[in-house]
């Protein structure tokens, strides 16, 4: 075979074969990088609410379009509000983190022996329903103490770990223009806001709305059927 008959079988190959999968792979990349995306959750810092081994969907349409592969905004339609679990990139080492938003711009937040306080506002706690926190495994559920953080127009599960140091008073701060605090859920195992400050919104990816799918960890990572496809965007019991 000569040069030409090589020439033309690599352009035909190139055609037919290498393009189309570069196309495909180009398309689906920027999907995920603009519109929508999952992220799994490797620690505890979420629970009960996420657990070890969630895979989230992520919405990045939630509050804004950006340029693919970057953070430049090219229309922004709403803003995170309170309550809403969020991916982000942390202010400390660029890590995307997931944890939920606290307070907004010009709020004041703080903490006093694991009850937030927001505005000068203690924030109410009550029971949680047992079949939320019985989700974790059984030393977790041993040491942990679990709740419902009555947070405005959003309740939601929280859990403090009996014997851990932990920042449990924090604070006050107020909020600066364009920022947002972010905590994790369970209050005693996350590094967050109180560690690393507010999250300039720039930095903030999408909203997490649902559990795509769930893998235990502690039982040889078989799926945990009762998560999969299950929302995130309802309040605690």
């Amino acid at each position: 075979m000569n040069c030409k008959n090589y020439r033309a079988l690599a352009s035909r190959w190139w055609r037919q074969e290498i393009r189309p999968l570069l196309i495909f792979a180009l398309v689906m990349f920027s999907i995920r990088s603009s519109l929508a995306d999952w992220n799994v959750v490797p620690s505890g810092s979420m629970q009960p609410t996420i657990l070890v081994g969630d895979r989230v969907l992520v919405n990045k349409l939630a509050y804004d379009l950006k340029v693919p592969f970057t953070t430049w905004h090219i229309a922004e339609w709403s803003n995170p509000q309170r309550g809403d679990i969020v991916v982000f990139f942390s202010p400390k080492d660029g890590t995307r983190l997931v944890k939920r938003v606290i307070g907004l711009p010009g709020d004041t937040v703080e903490l006093r022996n694991d009850q937030l306080i927001i505005n000068g506002q203690p924030v109410d706690y009550t029971n949680l329903d047992s079949t939320i926190s019985g989700q974790l495994s059984g030393p977790e559920r041993a040491h942990g103490i679990f709740s419902t953080e009555q947070l405005p127009a959003h309740p939601h599960a929280v859990m403090a770990i009996n014997g851990v140091p932990a920042m449990r008073t924090f604070g006050p701060v107020q909020v600066s223009t364009d920022h947002y605090f972010m905590m994790g859920d369970n209050r005693d195992n996350s590094f967050d806001s109180r560690y690393f400050g507010a999250v300039d919104r720039g930095q903030i990816v999408g909203r997490v709305t649902s559990v795509v799918l769930s893998l235990d960890k502690s039982n040889d990572w078989l799926p945990r059927w009762s998560r999969t496809c299950s929302s995130l965007d309802g309040t605690a019991k």
